[in-house]
């Protein structure tokens, strides 16, 4: 049993100086009333108590590689991103070969099956690609680029049942309209991205069941006042979740804040997009089999000018959204964890501190600095 105090952030709203009991991996008791000192386990003093979070869209961290495939590295990545909030993340892969994305696939099912993470949890696999639009490549690599595939994916899906959470894809692309509704059925989020789909196009994806933009404004037709584009659909239609890599390179900051205004029914998302370099500094590195530089903790491919991935983690993106763009911690915290939640069909489980629920907490400090983080009840060291 664990007696947390501190400012918790729930769903109706903040409980100053309340406390949140823990115990068996649930969280089994939120009230507003302060215990005595002696008490309580930790007290935090002002600071806050808030949902883990939980990121769609990673590709590794501290010099791990989803796509390495193998258990020692996955152990790397989530316990990397685990100590810096995030306690529940998506395995995301680059556009790759079959072979090489099927090996993803069966590390990442035997690494969630083994149920032996110290950190985040890996609850399944976002499939960046290969389905994507070679005039959109970013840091993918163009030569692995094909069209949508049935077939994979019903592989995918009869190998790994519910694995897939997530597949991004340029929606123009002959046969994604007929992948997006299979997508659908089986429960898979379809995203957008890596796209030249014009907004009509984009629109059209959205009424066959397409949900979601991968890092909105990166990779995808820009807003134009006559020709409004990928990202005029994204900010107009509510239907459409938008993740945002809020570290202020990817993304201006006044772009942010307009994601903010505009996506306010719960379909805005915080994302990492972060690459193996995360948490390692500048220098040289490989994001599927692409040389990248990282300088200043800017990621960019080294034989061109475009962006790949990022360093950033999810700690850093909730700052960003507070000190930056001026959100209350509340809202940085759905954009952290319950809007994500939503979006995977978790929100009983994941993303919001209410009894019954897991106990996946960030502890912080007043100034939003990490005290502790607690996945299924056991804190990540």
């Amino acid at each position: 049993m664990t007696l947390v105090r501190g400012h918790i952030v729930t769903e109706e709203g903040i409980l100053e100086n309340g406390t949140v009991r823990i115990d068996a991996g649930r969280i089994v008791e939120v009230s507003a009333s302060s215990a005595g000192a002696g008490a309580v386990d930790v007290d935090l003093q002002g600071g806050w108590v808030v949902p883990g979070f939980i990121d769609l869209h990673c590709h590794g961290g501290f010099g791990g590689d989803f796509m390495d495939a193998t258990i020692e590295s996955y152990e790397t990545i989530t316990g990397f991103h685990g100590r810096h909030g995030t306690t529940t993340m998506l395995a995301t892969t680059v556009t790759a070969t079959k072979p090489d994305i099927d090996a993803v696939l069966q590390a990442t099912a035997a690494y969630r099956d083994a149920a032996s993470s110290r950190g985040a949890r890996l609850l399944g696999v976002h499939l960046e690609g290969p389905f994507i639009s070679p005039k959109w490549p970013g840091a993918q690599n163009p030569a692995r680029i094909v069209p949508p595939n049935a077939d994979w994916l019903q592989d995918w899906a009869t190998a790994y049942p519910g694995l897939v959470k997530q597949l991004t894809l340029a929606p123009e692309t002959e046969g994604a309209i007929g992948l997006i509704r299979e997508l659908r059925k089986l429960g898979i989020i379809a995203a957008a991205g890596h796209t030249d789909a014009t907004y009509d196009q984009l629109v059209d994806a959205v009424d066959a069941g397409l949900n979601q933009a991968v890092h909105t404004f990166n990779a995808m037709t820009p807003l134009h006042h006559r020709n409004p584009g990928v990202v005029g659909a994204v900010l107009t239609d509510a239907r459409i979740v938008a993740e945002v890599i809020a570290d202020g390179v990817h993304v201006h900051p006044a772009a942010v804040k307009l994601l903010t205004q505009t996506k306010t029914a719960g379909n805005l998302v915080l994302i990492t997009d972060a690459m193996a370099a995360a948490g390692l500094g500048d220098g040289q590195y490989s994001l599927g089999g692409l040389d990248v530089t990282v300088r200043g903790g800017v990621a960019r491919l080294t034989h061109g000018d475009s962006l790949a991935g990022s360093t950033l983690t999810m700690i850093e993106a909730f700052r960003f959204v507070v000190q930056r763009i001026g959100l209350s911690v509340p809202e940085a915290s759905r954009l952290a964890s319950a809007n994500a939640a939503k979006q995977l069909g978790l929100g009983n489980e994941l993303g919001a501190i209410r009894a019954g629920a897991a106990a996946d907490l960030v502890l912080l400090t007043p100034e939003l600095d990490i005290v502790r983080v607690y996945r299924d009840g056991v804190e990540i060291g």
